[in-house]
Formats: C-alpha cells, structure tokens, sequence
C-alpha cells in the first residue's frame, strides 16, 4: 500500500447529520439525476465511513460494490456501517493515486470530493482512467457541490483534466458530472 505523506492527508469531521444527508438525500439525487446505470461493477474511491455504499448498493444493484479509502479507522466505521444495513461490499486500505486493481475493473467509479482534497489530484485523475473500464462512467461532485460542502477547504480548487484526456464530459447536473472512458 503506498499512502500520502501525513502532513497531506487530513481527514474530514464526522458529522452525523451531514452522513445521514448524503446517505439518504444526496446519494440517491446523484444517482437518479444521472441515471447511473444498474448492475455494474462499482468503485467508490474515498469511501470514508462508507455513507454512499448501501444506496448505491440498493439503487445500483452492483455485480461488485468496492469502497477504497487511504484512513484504516474510516474503514473500520465503513465496515461497520455496512454490516449493519446487510451491503455486501469490498473496502480496500489504500491510495487512489496507486490503486490495487487490474486495468478496466469497474464500469462505475464514483468520487465524492476525494480528488479535490488530494496532493496530485492528476495521479488519482490517471489511476481512475486505468481501473475504468472502455466506455465506463467516472461521476464526480462538481466545484459547486464542493464549494457548498466545504467552503474554505475547497476554494479556487479544479480537477486536472488535462491530465485525463480519455475522460470526456458526457453528462452533468449542477452538483455532479460524469465523464465517459473513450479509451
């Protein structure tokens, strides 16, 4: 596992008003605005507590449900959290800049924030590429959403999409935006 620098990873508060928001509000706008395809193989990087893993196990009905997050004690709390509402789903310690995953592994990787809070956004942005299958949807929250949620962490922050050019824009809605793999 190759993890950032300490000084670099801060992890967000847990704020249970706000987990239970995007469990039950924002996940399932996100997935029914985009029209998130059913039956896949999904990656959620930065799954954190694992907040968005039931819906979208319940609304996605996934061939494979993967969380991935760099914080082991998020982890624990996501391995619980989905124990708990009976979700089968894989959660995997590591770094989204260096992934553990065969080359096209996922249909679906969902991002909810993680590669705007990063060191070397353009490395994660290049390894979501890699694990993305051809013709495969990377969804993402747009600087709005990011801006909304978290004001002072986020300001004059962009994604590098110059560094993943087979990502093209497809769809989008105010909050969020899916780019295709045209690789």
């Amino acid at each position: 596992m190759s993890t950032p620098a300490p000084e670099r990873y801060r992890p967000f508060a847990s704020v249970p008003r706000r987990n239970l928001m995007q469990e039950y509000l924002e996940v399932p706008a996100l997935i029914h605005a985009l029209g998130i395809p059913r039956g896949g193989r999904i990656l959620e990087v930065g799954c954190g507590r694992g907040m968005a893993l039931p819906p979208i196990a319940k609304l996605c009905a996934p061939a494979r449900l993967v969380g991935l997050d760099v914080d082991g004690d998020a982890l624990a709390d996501a391995r619980r959290h989905v124990d708990e509402r009976g979700v089968a789903a894989e959660l995997v310690h590591d770094d989204v800049r260096a992934m553990p995953f065969p080359d096209a592994s996922f249909d679906v990787v969902l991002d909810f924030g993680t590669c705007f809070h990063i060191s070397r956004p353009e490395q994660a942005l290049a390894e979501i590429t890699r694990v993305l299958a051809p013709g495969g949807w990377f969804v993402y929250e747009t600087p709005v959403s990011q801006l909304l949620s978290h004001p002072v962490r986020s300001f004059g922050r962009r994604l590098p999409w110059r560094s993943a050019p087979s990502l093209a824009r497809f769809r989008g809605r105010l909050l969020w935006g899916a780019r295709r793999n045209a690789a």
